[in-house]
């Protein structure tokens, strides 16, 4: 059994934070009825086109699992429909401009008067505040959350990452609040509207630099590059470059090859409970147990002469054979593994995460599959819907149209051109 099966979600969702959320509860087998404009649809449809005519990758990895239907929400039948799928449905998720719902008049006194038990769910940019009504982007959230401050090289620009953690982020921690609303409806029956913000997600994510903001107080951080440089701290929390955040020095460093590979690099931890193996497997015995090497508070100073002479030994190997050689000793380090090395990925495509799909307009495409795993309900990750490929199937087998009432919703424009027959 799937885990969200019965569930009924209606999608008022577009581009990648709230299809994020909703192709979660589709996958974990929630009825995710994904709602679009007619002819258009979600934008993301016709973004970073790759295969002429047909959905581009940016909508197909984020919509899995979905039914879409066409829908005019400003016609009078269109909001006669969807006033009934609100009646119908358990979870309303929506990631417009603030106020937009409001205008289509469906407040959340309205909504609650359709149906007390929904659940509405909503992606903001920002929280309540000055900054409430502006508009925000993946890197505009990245930046107002904490993360770029704190991200590059000391002596560099703030910097974003490649890891969607506003988008896509804050789409995890809508999802989260999404299924508590429901476990909270099951013992108390109501409805209840859950809101995240992406600022707050992304700061929620960065929460180790807050963490080092206020350690800054009781004087210098440490474990930071920087300190060992003897380079003063500001007031606020510092780039720190490839520092490790757990306290443990770390850092990536070159391997063999690196000259033409630009991911020819590894994550190394020189961990304080395995120092003895590093300097061994390093060639310097000798640190081991030498003034001024043989305690972490003793090596702070010199974590530019210690890594290096691990990046020394690194060059020397591939990131593989470095993973090979200190695994086994319980020294942390990790490969810089690049987007094609992890599409080919045979572990990764035997658990699911990395997933072939095949598509009626595009063929086959690789695609991220379910990172959470259920022992007894595991995930199929079924193609993206085509636009409005579903619109007459949700008409009739969920809100019971039929007959002269369907041909009137048809007639109206409010559902587009519909599609009589599911794509093959």
């Amino acid at each position: 059994m799937k885990a969200l099966e019965g569930v009924k979600v209606l999608d008022f969702t577009h581009v990648q934070s709230g299809p994020t959320c909703t192709q979660l509860l589709a996958w974990f087998g929630a009825d995710v009825i994904k709602v679009e404009r007619p002819g258009v649809g979600d934008a993301t449809r016709k973004q970073l086109i790759d295969v002429p005519g047909a959905d581009s990758l940016y909508f197909t990895m984020l919509n899995h699992n979905k039914r879409s239907i066409e829908l005019n929400s400003k016609n009078e039948t269109g909001k006669q429909v969807l006033t009934r799928l609100i009646e119908t449905c358990d979870v309303m998720v929506e990631n417009f401009a603030p106020g937009a719902l409001d205008r289509m008049g469906f407040t959340w006194e309205r909504i609650q008067e359709i149906n007390p038990a929904m659940i509405l769910a909503s992606i903001k940019g920002f929280g309540p505040g000055k900054y409430e009504d502006c508009k925000v982007y993946e890197n505009v959230a990245q930046c107002a959350g904490g993360s770029a401050s704190t991200t590059g090289f000391r002596d560099g620009p703030p910097l974003v990452t490649g890891a969607q953690i506003g988008d896509s982020g804050t789409g995890l921690h809508l999802c989260l609040g999404i299924v508590t609303a429901l476990y909270h409806r099951t013992q108390t029956g109501k409805g209840q509207k859950v809101s995240a913000a992406m600022q707050d997600g992304v700061l929620n994510l960065s929460r180790v630099k807050l963490r080092d903001q206020q350690r800054l107080a009781a004087g210098p951080l440490k474990e930071y590059s920087q300190f060992g440089e003897g380079v003063p701290f500001g007031e606020a929390t510092p780039r720190a470059g490839n520092d490790s955040g757990g306290g443990q020095p770390g850092r990536i460093l070159k391997c063999k090859g690196w000259e033409t590979d630009p991911d020819a690099y590894t994550y190394f931890i020189t961990q304080a409970a395995v120092w003895g193996n590093v300097c061994d497997v390093i060639g310097k015995p000798e640190w081991k147990d030498a003034p001024g090497y043989a305690t972490p508070p003793e090596r702070l100073d010199k974590l530019n002469e210690i890594f290096d002479a691990v990046e020394q030994w690194t060059m020397t190997k591939t990131k593989f054979e470095v993973m090979d050689i200190c695994n086994p000793l319980n020294i942390p380090v990790g490969p810089i593994l690049s987007m094609k090395e992890l599409m080919e990925d045979e572990g990764l495509r035997k658990t699911g995460t990395i997933v072939d799909v095949e598509h009626p307009e595009r063929g086959t495409y690789v695609t991220v599959g379910c990172p959470v795993k259920l022992s007894d309900s595991p995930v199929e990750v079924v193609r993206s819907p085509l636009l409005g490929e579903h619109t007459e199937e949700v008409l009739t087998q969920v809100l019971g149209y039929e007959g002269e009432a369907l041909a009137a919703v048809i007639e109206s424009g409010a559902v587009g051109d519909v599609r009589k027959e599911a794509a093959e």
